[in-house]
């Protein structure tokens, strides 16, 4: 796990975007809690843990303000790895959450833009972000689901009961609200 990163996050930079009409960025996705899950589709351990690991996530968590997204990072076996090829990966293994295609370096190296920005060491890799959109965990491989929700579950709470703090009246200020006069 990492510290809160304190500065404005690197973009997700991308190439193509499924599973939404329109690309998503950190930006506009201010106000949520943003869970991202690198992968390839010829990782036998995304395919194994961490994408199915992204759907329970996904739906232990719907209708709240978590939104889980997938970045295809591409480091190896660029053929086999494929626009079309990721396509049918993602309705064969139904996947239904935003998946972006990590851009590839332009200098033609290995390895993609969103992968060096994030200093990312393999796949599969978890970027998790606060409702302020500060990186507050950064993880190779996968988290226990438990170990996981539970940190899920607690930024949720935690920026929520921030914002009804926030939200609260007169006796509220910079997220805190005093108690009454006995």
């Amino acid at each position: 796990m990492t510290p809160p990163m304190t500065t404005k996050p690197p973009p997700l930079t991308t190439s193509r975007w499924f599973n939404t009409r329109t690309p998503l960025d950190l930006p506009a996705l201010a106000g949520r809690v943003v869970a991202v899950y690198a992968f390839q589709m010829l990782c036998p351990g995304c395919v194994a843990n961490a994408l199915p690991q992204a759907q329970r996530l996904r739906e232990a968590f719907a209708g709240s303000d978590l939104a889980v997204i997938g970045l295809h990072t591409v480091f190896e076996h660029h053929a086999a790895n494929t626009p079309a090829a990721l396509e049918a990966f993602l309705h064969e293994y139904r996947i239904g959450f935003p998946v972006g295609i990590d851009a590839p370096d332009p200098n033609g190296g290995p390895i993609p833009q969103t992968m060096r920005a994030y200093a990312l060491q393999g796949t599969p890799s978890l970027l998790l972000f606060d409702r302020q959109g500060r990186l507050v965990h950064k993880l190779f491989g996968h988290p226990p689901d438990l170990t996981l929700g539970a940190a899920v579950q607690a930024l949720v709470q935690s920026d929520a009961a921030m914002a009804t703090t926030a939200d609260a009246g007169d006796d509220c200020a910079d997220g805190v609200c005093a108690a009454p006069a006995l």
